[in-house]
């Protein structure tokens, strides 16, 4: 659902957008801190989902309660 909500947002822009976004991030951030920005990313988001599944699995185990 997160890939395709993604993939929609990056079809509506064409590569001359995406270029000029790849830039302006290059010119506010640096090359020497985009390695630590995308991990950052990359942690923000692994955690997002983690407690997106947790939720997930507590209102499963709830309805499961509820049934019995």
């Amino acid at each position: 659902m997160e890939l395709t909500a993604i993939l929609l947002f990056l079809n509506g822009l064409g590569g001359g957008e995406l270029l000029l976004i790849g830039l302006v991030i290059l010119l506010l951030f640096g090359g020497k801190k985009l390695p630590e920005l995308m991990k950052g990313l990359g942690k923000g988001m692994k955690e997002f989902k983690d407690a997106q599944k947790d939720i997930q699995e507590q209102i499963s185990k709830g309805l499961d309660d509820d049934k019995k």
